[in-house]
């Protein structure tokens, strides 16, 4: 199923949309809710729910009511209430499954400020939005000059017009407070609409921009991820992984959403661990941590006086020796535990493709000449070689 906004190329096959995954065909949905109440039907008496969830362009989702009671489904293009004029967007979700969305994203369905739905739209309202629509990369462009004519510290990511065609919603980034009244005026004199700016912040231009990260997967906040949570250089810690920025930092140039994915399991793992900072006291010296195994259960310690050996432990031996010293006695040493840990030699990988190098055939076989030649001898000569 395709749209007249997917470029698709000579074999028929779709090469990309055009308007970032927002037209609502299959492959094109971003960040949809599964109604898995569309094959039931509603208790007698009842009546459906009046209000259903729209999609704008890339994630925007709002709310509207169904005053006039049109007969949506999901996919269904509407003229929708917006200030000033209408605006042109796709339903994407209607029934009893828009009133846990609202009570998720906290509105109050019974409010009376949910705008509107004016109509199904007509053939001409989606050709004044598709045209308006195809004006955004010029736009957006044209801006970005005369944000950097007027030395505006500003990155203007993308450009929102109303389905009307009479309204633009500019999206930037900037990292302290821009002065932009002398852009909105050079924006409105060059493109002849109202001009409303809207800042964001970085990871939500991500997610308004898409792309792919370096697991190789679209972005999260693109595709599912709906909620930032903060995420702090601790959730790396907690993880061990190395701090470096290059790694843990993503498109955004912010910490990566997926830190948080198995934090809690790690501090759930962790509260067996005493903490880190705790030293042994053993009657050959203090003993510190250096080196922590959380999957495996395991902690390595060292004499404070002797950092160089490690004496590997067990999570319970640690506590063992800590409510020793908790009482006011002193373990004998480290390596009375030490010696009860024996090491699994058991191989973890297997070369299955061989022991053969992956440069193999890249030097050229050495031929040898001297075989070569007495063969071409039998050959000239046969009668000689049967004597």
């Amino acid at each position: 199923m395709g749209c007249s906004s997917c470029s698709t190329g000579k074999d028929g096959q779709p090469r990309g949309c055009k308007n970032n995954g927002t037209c609502g065909t299959d492959g094109c949905n971003k960040l949809t809710v599964f109604d898995w109440l569309s094959n039931m039907s509603l208790p007698s008496g009842q009546k459906p729910f009046d209000c259903v969830e729209v999609r704008f362009k890339n994630s925007r989702k709002l709310f509207f009511r169904n005053t006039d009671k049109h007969q949506l489904s999901i996919g269904d293009i509407v003229a929708t209430e917006a200030s000033p004029g209408h605006d042109v967007g796709i339903v994407t979700l209607t029934g009893e499954l828009v009133k846990i969305q609202m009570k998720k994203k906290k509105v109050e369905w019974n409010d009376d400020a949910v705008p509107k739905i004016y109509r199904k739209a007509s053939q001409r309202d989606i050709d004044v939005w598709q045209k308006s629509r195809d004006r955004e990369e010029d736009v957006k462009k044209r801006s970005r000059e005369l944000a950097i004519a007027l030395g505006l510290q500003m990155k203007i990511s993308d450009v929102e017009f109303q389905g009307d065609g009479s309204k633009a919603t500019f999206y930037y980034t900037a990292d302290d407070r821009v002065d932009f009244r002398q852009l909105i005026k050079e924006m409105a004199k060059a493109f002849s609409i109202r001009i409303e700016m809207r800042q964001i912040g970085f990871r939500q231009e991500a997610a308004r921009l898409g792309g792919v990260g370096s697991c190789g997967r679209e972005l999260c906040c693109s595709t599912w991820l709906t909620d930032f949570r903060s995420v702090n250089t601790a959730a790396a810690r907690y993880q061990q992984l190395s701090l470096n920025p290059q790694k843990l930092a993503g498109q955004c140039g912010k910490l990566k959403c997926c830190l948080n994915y198995e934090l809690d399991a790690y501090l759930d793992a962790l509260q067996e661990f005493p903490k880190s900072d705790v030293r042994l006291q053993t009657e050959k010296g203090k003993a510190s941590c250096q080196k922590i195994d959380i999957f495996k259960g395991l902690l390595w310690y060292a004499y404070e006086e002797n950092s160089i050996n490690w004496h590997k432990l067990k999570v319970e031996q640690v506590n063992e020796i800590v409510s020793y010293n908790e009482k006011g006695k002193k373990v004998p040493s480290l390596e009375e535990y030490a010696l009860e840990i024996i090491d699994d030699n058991k191989k973890e990988f297997e070369n299955v493709v061989g022991q053969d190098s992956l440069t193999r055939f890249d030097t050229p076989k050495k031929r040898n000449r001297g075989r070569n030649r007495n063969k071409n001898k039998k050959r000239r000569n046969p009668k000689k070689n049967s004597r």
